[in-house]
């Protein structure tokens, strides 16, 4: 009875602290999930602001070549394109500035070389061939025709729903907001602010173009300071007259001696004939 006391009295001192501990710590990062089924890289292919992701990654590139050779792939991409709200969603997602961003991220060096990488990689060779010739996969490519994925497909063709669908098309909010968007100026500023986002063409550049990343300084901006004296300011007691161009006198004034105030150009005079003794 003692024991079992102490380690209840254990439990209520211990637990509390636990959680508050579990509750304190900062929640971890989700990290960018990869779709793994035909239907969930369906649904990302059909997104214009994400549908580049496997061509940015080889290690995305093995996943994707998996999904778009199954034939379950094709079936519900028949499936959802007599679907008229995904054609609205994918034309919806075409007007966001993460569309900009997806096809602008390619201009970002670190892409190129991680696939550089991958074709130095048996690894990834191996990865992408095992995908090709992997035989359950033949084998449902030879079943196919008896899924019932297939003849849902099929039968979707003769549906009256689907074609009611269509005809409420024009009515949908989302055929709505696709017809408003070029009269809406926040189309026009996201896409001008995701042109003129670093993040948008990758990483490196990211880095690069912010200066306190980069380790650039900004240089000292200092005004020239003003002259003293001016041109045509009086000269100086002793001091040579500073000349003004633009006035004829000046001109003259330079022939003028020193102790008139000039520069002591001597004047052009007669030769002094000798005093006579």
């Amino acid at each position: 009875m003692k024991v079992k006391s102490l380690v209840a009295a254990l439990l209520v001192c211990v637990a509390p602290a636990a959680f508050a501990q579990e509750a304190a710590a900062p929640a971890a990062p989700a990290a960018k999930q990869v779709p793994q089924t035909p239907e969930a890289w369906l649904a990302r292919m059909t997104d214009m602001t994400q549908n580049m992701t496997a061509y940015k990654d080889p290690k995305v590139f093995i996943p994707w070549l998996n999904a778009v050779t199954e034939p379950s792939f094709y079936t519900t991409m028949g499936n959802n394109m007599m679907d008229p709200g995904n054609w609205l969603n994918m034309a919806n997602s075409m007007t966001q500035p993460g569309a900009y961003s997806n096809v602008a991220a390619f201009a970002d060096p670190n892409i190129y070389m991680k696939w550089l990488a991958a074709s130095m990689d048996p690894n990834f060779y191996t990865a992408a061939l095992t995908q090709l010739s992997d035989p359950g996969k033949l084998m449902r490519w030879a079943m196919s025709p008896l899924d019932p994925k297939v003849m849902s497909m099929l039968l979707n063709s003769v549906n009256p729903n689907v074609y009611l669908k269509w005809m409420m098309s024009p009515l949908d909010p989302r055929a709505l907001q696709l017809m408003m968007a070029p009269v809406n100026p926040n189309l026009y500023m996201g896409w001008m602010g995701a042109s003129m986002n670093p993040g948008s063409y990758g990483d490196m550049w990211k880095g690069f173009m912010n200066p306190t990343t980069a380790g650039w300084t900004a240089p000292a901006l200092t005004m020239p300071a003003m002259p003293t004296a001016t041109p045509w300011a009086a000269p100086a007691a002793g001091a040579a007259p500073a000349v003004n161009f633009f006035d004829p006198n000046a001109w003259t004034q330079m022939l003028a001696p020193a102790t008139q105030g000039g520069y002591g150009f001597p004047f052009p005079t007669a030769p002094v004939a000798p005093a006579a003794k």
